[in-house]
């Protein structure tokens, strides 16, 4: 059995994500210990909240070398939801300096008639491009969102799906072992419970 970890750092939606693996079966480990998060075989950045805010934590603890450690060896990365913005370069949530695991920027949604900000509720995704995490999944399944910022990857390459909120932003991104869901997968039923399995499955 691999060493599953979640990391803990005062960003939301930990809980949710605890119940849908107990859910699955999954043994895991939920720490802010950097020591315990850099030791995992796979790890997952949960999250809602502020970017900055966010890195503060992750810098202040030293998870955030703990992610780059994880990462640098190949071992799989799951970011979910605020996980899916901080994994990128930068978010313009507060100008905030990120992870920098995939070239890109968080962006805003821009207000426009017919648009709530935040994103709140459930919505498709469209797959563009073929990734482990979604195996078995239909390209029209609908998940869970909720959120003011959005992921946009440098290359088109990092984008697995997509979805349609006044724009069509990336829902899905990855490079290398790295991959997040702008929405919540443990949120989102079966379907979201199958992407999770998945990720927990999955040996780049």
């Amino acid at each position: 059995m691999s060493n599953l970890v979640v990391l803990d750092y005062d960003a939301g939606n930990l809980r949710s994500v605890e119940t849908a693996l107990t859910a699955l079966g999954a043994r895991f480990v939920v720490t802010r210990d950097p020591q315990v998060a850099a030791g995992a075989d796979r790890l997952i950045i949960p999250g809602v909240g502020d970017a900055r805010a966010a890195m503060a934590i992750l810098n202040e603890t030293g998870l955030t070398g703990a992610i780059n450690t994880v990462a640098d060896s190949g071992k799989p990365v799951l970011g979910i939801c605020l996980g899916s913005q901080i994994v990128l370069d930068r978010s313009e949530e507060n100008d905030a300096r990120c992870l920098g695991l995939i070239p890109g920027v968080a962006r805003q949604f821009a207000p426009q008639p017919g648009i709530k900000i935040p994103h709140m509720g459930w919505n498709t995704i469209d797959r563009t491009a073929a990734h482990p995490l979604t195996a078995g999944i239909p390209s029209d399944a609908s998940f869970y969102f909720v959120h003011s910022f959005y992921p946009a990857p440098e290359n088109a390459r990092a984008v697995y799906a997509e979805t349609e909120y006044g724009v069509r932003f990336a829902s899905i991104v990855g490079a290398g072992t790295v991959v997040a869901t702008q929405f919540h997968p443990e949120k989102s039923g079966a379907f979201g419970l199958r992407m999770l399995q998945n990720f927990l499955d999955w040996a780049p």
